[in-house]
């Protein structure tokens, strides 16, 4: 298996031109934290916002507008029960699923975005949003690039591979026939491509074995799809750089919250984008 290191990230993550604004980096929607799952929506956001996207809007629960508003100024926050569908058209990405639930409403959320977003957005996929499609048997839509983010538990609810049973070769032939890009989340995460080699991370830890490391993930998965070249290697970028923060905070704390991730990520950027810049220079 092939494996992610920094040399990618350093290809991906490019210097800001001096001539660009918010319109070019990146319009990401996430969709989530319904019922009691507020904080899952909140972190995804977050990464969105500090890893660069130019305009973050969340379609969350009326009752999260207040405090999102507070925890993150940057995005613009609006309620599922107002008509959000009518945005989807202007967003680069659509990330669903963190803190989504399995509630009826959550499912008719999914339906939505499955028939509205187009073959000209990317799409991500994450947390209850995959057992909702897995458990409904849904198709996924024609999309510019779909990933899915599931945990093992939920690859096997989306593959019918038992986590027993889940390596490179079952992983890859069940991934080979769907439209997506797919990252199983484990120690040292995998993610497979369509009828590519397989690849994974050596970096990260059981310091991340806490509640909203995924969901951040999936808001860097989005931002970075948005904001850089719309390929498995800006996916496999944003795997890489979320669990290399976490092993330089690891350095010196027991655990690792998904919010200090992100606080890392401009300056982690910052440093690729320099290293990449000091390449071309010479």
């Amino acid at each position: 298996m092939q494996i992610i290191d920094e040399a990618l990230v350093e290809q991906i993550i490019t210097p800001r031109p001096l001539d660009s604004h918010k319109g070019t980096y990146a319009r990401v929607m996430l969709i989530g934290g319904l019922q009691h799952y507020h904080g899952a929506i909140m972190l995804a956001s977050k990464a969105a916002v500090y890893g660069g996207s130019g305009l973050v809007t969340v379609v969350t629960d009326s009752q999260a507008i207040t405090a999102l508003n507070m925890y993150l100024p940057e995005a613009m926050v609006i309620s599922y029960q107002d008509d959000y569908q009518k945005l989807i058209i202007n967003q680069d990405v659509v990330v669903i699923g963190p803190g989504l639930g399995t509630s009826t409403q959550a499912l008719t959320i999914l339906k939505n975005i499955f028939a509205i977003i187009t073959p000209n957005q990317c799409l991500v996929i994450d947390g209850s949003a995959l057992t909702l499609f897995a458990n409904n048997q849904l198709s996924l839509p024609i999309t510019k690039l779909t990933v899915l983010t599931p945990h093992q538990m939920e690859w096997q609810r989306v593959s019918g591979i038992k986590i027993a049973d889940q390596n490179d070769i079952t992983n890859q032939a069940i991934v080979d026939n769907l439209n997506a890009i797919v990252i199983v989340k484990k120690h040292h995460s995998e993610l497979y491509t369509p009828h590519l080699p397989a690849q994974k991370i050596i970096v990260g830890g059981p310091y991340q074995a806490t509640g909203g490391m995924g969901d951040t993930l999936a808001g860097l998965v989005g931002i970075f799809l948005g904001q850089f070249k719309t390929t498995a290697k800006t996916v496999a970028a944003a795997l890489y750089i979320h669990s290399a923060i976490a092993d330089k905070l690891a350095a010196k704390q027991y655990v690792v919250l998904p919010s200090h991730i992100s606080d890392c990520l401009p300056a982690t950027m910052a440093h690729f984008a320099q290293q990449n810049h000091n390449k071309k220079a010479n």
